[in-house]
Formats: structure tokens, sequence, C-alpha cells
């Protein structure tokens, strides 16, 4: 069934005339006529009494009745798929690893969604295997998470550095200390996430590297808990600075020095994904604009998996 035909069958009905529809469409009267033999043809029925004056039939005025909503729900669909095709609107599924979820991403997206209202967001926070798994499996569109396995069919883009600092509680004896190094965690209990975090692979690494040091660790699931484990004087921990700024009461935190100082944080989708539809284009490069500044190390550029990004993604996957 033809759209136009609908609104100029209500046209003919608003004005009672064949004549002034045609005007108000800015079409020949001809053109009017026509469409009207066309659809009552299509229907089957006659929709208009013609004569001196114009009247609807029994199936004419229930015709005109259903076409309103018709019309209506056309006209409502037209315009979303031209928000859709011009970024305005659609649905993005973004997967996130903390802390940048709970840290990060809540003021951001509050003003992008004030920005664009009909583009509805998703959010699936876990860890990257996983949102690595999901990404292939189509469940879900990008995510901002650490360096993914290499050779999966993943494209990753690094964007930013997370910096870690050693938390710690208030009047800790490592709290004289302004920088703190991995041999300092001998004789004292290590806070540490699961053994899928690949913050915790990541200091593992540099455990090693230190010739496989023994520390007395407490395995903590979550990586924003652990803050509040290190106020209670169970141990302390190696978290991202931004999860401790401002400082929380009965804790303190120092530096850290060497290869424990930060974690990539970048863009990963399938490499069949990139780029993405306008929508998620649209995020995607505001969430460039307003995340810490890009990650740009001298020996590649931010197009991909380069530099020591990938020393490092290569590092902890292999330890």
């Amino acid at each position: 069934m033809d759209l136009k035909a609908l609104q100029t069958f209500q046209m003919i009905v608003k004005h009672g005339s064949f004549i002034r529809a045609a005007q108000e469409m800015n079409y020949a009267q001809s053109t009017v006529t026509m469409q009207m033999q066309k659809l009552e043809a299509e229907l089957g029925v006659q929709l208009i009494e013609r004569g001196k004056e114009i009247g609807l039939t029994e199936a004419g005025r229930l015709f005109y009745d259903q076409s309103l909503q018709i019309i209506k729900n056309m006209e409502h669909l037209q315009t979303s798929l031209s928000d859709l095709k011009s970024g305005e609107s659609g649905h993005i599924r973004l997967g996130v690893t903390e802390p940048t979820a709970s840290y990060r991403l809540p003021a951001i997206l509050s003003k992008f969604m004030s920005m664009y209202p009909n583009i509805r967001i998703s959010m699936d926070i876990s860890n990257t295997p996983t949102l690595s798994e999901r990404i292939l499996n189509g469940e879900i569109d990008f995510a901002l998470c650490t360096a993914p396995e290499l050779g999966s069919g993943l494209f990753y883009e690094p964007l930013f550095q997370e910096e870690f600092v050693a938390l710690m509680p208030e009047g800790h004896p490592l709290a004289e200390k302004e920088v703190i190094v991995p041999e300092d965690f001998q004789g004292y209990r290590l806070l540490i996430t699961s053994a899928t975090c690949p913050y915790r692979r990541k200091l593992e690494m540099v455990l090693q590297e230190k010739g496989n040091m023994m520390l007395d660790t407490m395995e903590i699931g979550s990586m924003t808990a652990l803050k509040f484990y290190v106020e209670n004087g169970l141990g302390v921990a190696l978290v991202p600075k931004i999860m401790v700024e401002p400082e929380a009461k009965r804790i303190t935190f120092r530096r850290v020095g060497g290869s424990l100082i930060h974690m990539t944080i970048g863009m990963l989708c399938k490499e069949s994904a990139y780029p993405f539809q306008l929508s998620g284009q649209r995020l995607y490069q505001y969430l460039k604009e307003e995340l810490p500044r890009p990650l740009y190390d001298g020996r590649g550029d931010s197009n991909g998996l380069t530099g020591n990004a990938v020393e490092e993604n290569k590092a902890y996957h292999s330890s």
C-alpha cells in the first residue's frame, strides 16, 4: 500500500475536495484522482462517493479511521530510520571492565545521552576474556577493556593508561616510603583480585620477573571492593589511582615504581565490525575525546594494537 496514496486520501477527507488536496500536496489534480482510483482498486472497495460534494462510503469511514494510525506509525518509522541512518538513534551494546565502568563512564555517558537522547546504551560489565567472547558471539558491539589474546579475529585500539598506586591503611609501615616497588610487599598481606583479572595477571608477571617472589595474599573477587578491605586493615593492594581520588578515610596511597605503574585500556571489537554503525561511531569518538589523553608511544600510531600495548599484551598473556 502506497503511503503517499494514504496521505492523499486523508487530505481529500480533510478538505472535502480533490482540487484542494492537490493544491495542498502540490500535485496535479489528475495525480490525485489516479492515486484514489489505484487505492480503491487495490482495496477492492469504493472509499469516496463522487458528486457535487465529496463524501465517504461506509468502507471509506472505516478505512479513514484506521489509516490515521497507519500514517502516524509509518511517519514515526520513517523518522526512526532516518535518525538511525544519520546516527541520531540506535542501540549500542557496550562492554566495559572495572574500574572504567564505575569510575569513568557514568559522567561521560550522562553527557553523551543528553546530547543524543534517542541512542540507547546497554552496559555489560565483565572481564576482558568474557567480553572478548561476547563480542565474537555478537552479544555486544564493542568494549573498553585491557588487551585481549592476539590472533582471535578481534581488533584492539589502545586508548589510555590506567595508573596504579599502592593502597594501604593509615599508619602502615609502607606509608613511610614515597615510592613502592614489588620487593616492598614482602612481609605484608597483599590483597589481589580473581585469577581472571588482567590486573592480577599483570602483577603476577611482574612478580615472576623479580624471581617468583613469595607473598602472603588474600583474594578479593572485586577490584572495586579492594579499598574497603584495605580500609579495614586486611592488607595492602594495588589499585587504579582513580579509585582513591579523593582519598578515602583511614587509608592512604603511594606511587608505585617500575612496570607496575600502568595498565593499557582500549577499544575492542570484531575486525569485521570496524568502523561501527553511525551511532556506535558517535559514542566511540566521544569516548576518545572524554577519556584520558590518547595513547601514543612513538613506535606506531593509535590505530590497532601497536607499540608498548603489544609488548604488554604478549607479556602478560604468556605469563
